[in-house]
């Protein structure tokens, strides 16, 4: 138990034996290999060349996108982990910052770079949106992601990791849980959540398995009538990438779900705390201890320790820790390796060392389980025209953590109330990803603003709160 093995270790361990799972499992085996073949091909003359460029991942197949990530990790190419999804401006970042001059999968929107800046071999560029929200990218390497999967293999006292995978591999959350099953020799069971709602786990036995969710989708799947006998089989269902609400995990332990309360992040690549099952069900609601590879402290604002139960800023000292952000943050945000990393996070720590979070340094929003800038769809909504002046906040919303919701001063050629969602979505298109869309739009005479025309959030969230508290009311 705690074995690195190296990109080529772990090719060699997977043409021989079977590990992946699900709909059709021996086509993504068959799948894995052939891409993993032709992306030898390609990086040859690279590698012949010494030159290796970045390239870019953007591909829906997982099996695909597993073998194209092995074989760059193998070669040394830094590779940045692509959504498929991504829209024109998220590609721009992309191309700005990383400048790949390959993508395997889906072609770009946007023209790729004929020539660029190398970066150091072995960098693995993991999309986040941080503190800000807005599209950058956590350095990490295959070490660091080792690091995390030797951490998760000693918590759990597993000799093998295997894991059910609903998550995008493009995400920390997903790709981590094929560093697992490959650091253990497991097994990944890829399938998608409308599957598993309708037919249950199919191919793999649910006890011998991890399960990653996001609240929402736990939630999801406790609006499906049939989904709570076999969930409470797993292993463990590990829960984070957003603040669950209190009756969600009251519901989960009604139902005696095995829930494992999680706290990570993209820079720590993903689990740095984790609860037992066990002790969830008993009630605790912590995030539970540092994971064996982590060190957490809780300090003031001038960076001294605090004693325990008295809350402060997380931070982090672990061997996960990404190398540094790209681009380059502002002064202030830097991680250095080794060094202790100040989170935007709030909590304290029991005398047991238990972590339990109270709430964020920053404004930014977490909708289902995506960072969302405020400022970001701020300019964009003002970049239509459409309204006079624009406040964005975050309400409460049970299926995704927080709704994004504007707050906005309208004009003459603002569309009515009930009329702002299809106007808007397509004007917006071109500049925002769907998930930054506000989902609930609400008109006021001016916004809370003070003598330097500063935006005051906590006034605003005050209106937004006051709002949806009117709609939720009985119509007389």
């Amino acid at each position: 138990m705690g074995h690195a093995p190296t990109p080529k270790d772990v090719e060699q361990q997977c043409r021989g034996r079977s590990w992946l799972l699900g709909d059709r499992a021996s086509d993504l085996q068959t799948q894995f290999q052939q891409v993993l073949d032709a992306r030898h091909a390609d990086v040859q003359p690279w590698i012949q060349a010494g030159a290796l460029p970045t390239v870019a991942i953007a591909d829906d197949n997982p099996a695909a996108y597993l073998a194209s990530f092995l074989a760059a990790c193998q070669a040394g190419c830094p590779v940045v982990l692509g959504n498929p999804k991504w829209a024109i401006a998220e590609w721009q970042t992309v191309l700005d910052v990383a400048q790949p001059t390959h993508v395997w999968g889906s072609p770009p929107p946007l023209a790729l770079p004929t020539t660029a800046v190398p970066l150091p071999p072995g960098w693995i560029l993991i999309p986040t949106g941080g503190t800000s929200g807005q599209l950058r990218f956590a350095i990490h390497t295959w070490a660091t992601l080792m690091a995390a999967a030797v951490g998760f293999q000693q918590h759990f006292h597993c000799q093998t990791v295997k894991s059910c995978c609903l998550l995008p591999l493009y995400h920390v959350s997903g790709l981590m849980q094929a560093m697992r099953v490959w650091q253990s020799q497991g097994q990944l069971a890829i399938a998608t959540l409308p599957d598993l709602m309708e037919h249950g786990p199919q191919g793999f036995d649910p006890q011998q398995f991890f399960i990653s969710l996001v609240p929402t989708q736990l939630q999801r799947l406790f609006d499906s009538p049939s989904s709570s006998p076999w969930l409470s089989q797993f292993r463990a269902v590990l829960l984070g990438g957003a603040p669950a609400w209190p009756t969600l995990l009251d519901d989960a332990q009604c139902r005696q779900i095995p829930i494992a309360l999680t706290y990570g992040m993209t820079e720590t690549a993903a689990q740095v705390a984790t609860l037992s099952p066990h002790r969830f069900l008993q009630g605790d609601r912590s995030c539970g201890p540092a994971l064996p590879h982590c060190a957490i402290a809780i300090v003031d604002d001038q960076g001294q320790p605090l004693p325990s139960h008295q809350p402060g800023r997380v931070v982090l000292r672990s061997a996960s820790q990404c190398l540094g952000y790209l681009p380059a943050p502002l002064d202030g945000e830097a991680i250095a390796p080794g060094q202790p990393f100040p989170t935007d996070d709030l909590g304290y720590l029991t005398s047991a060392g238990d972590l339990h979070l109270v709430g964020r340094k920053s404004h930014t929003l977490i909708t289902g389980g995506e960072n969302v800038s405020p400022e970001e769809v701020e300019a964009a909504i003002r970049s239509t025209g459409l309204v006079a002046d624009i406040g964005v906040v975050g309400l409460p919303d049970r299926h995704w953590g927080e709704a994004v919701t504007a707050v906005y001063v309208p004009t003459a050629a603002t569309p009515a109330e009930d009329q702002m969602l299809a106007p808007m979505a397509i004007a917006l298109r071109p500049h925002l990803s769907r998930f930054k869309h506000p989902k609930y739009w609400i008109p006021v005479d001016h916004l809370p603003r003070n003598s330097q025309n500063k935006l005051q959030r906590a006034a605003l969230k005050a209106i937004a709160h006051q709002w949806i508290t009117r709609q939720m009311m009985p119509k007389p």
